[in-house]
């Protein structure tokens, strides 16, 4: 399952995950730390639906 950052539409695919920000690929949404930001507007991890 993707997730969609409703703000900006940057698009967290597990299967790739967020290698430049430390996310391994394979790395569910459900592990990824509630830190996360979105590498392109900046928004938490509440900006983010599955897709």
């Amino acid at each position: 399952m993707k997730y969609v950052c409703t703000i900006c539409g940057y698009v967290y695919d597990p299967a790739v995950g967020d290698p430049d920000r430390g996310i391994a690929p394979g790395t569910p949404w459900e592990e990824v730390d509630d830190d996360f930001t979105c590498p392109i507007c900046g928004a938490d991890t509440s900006a983010f639906e599955e897709a």
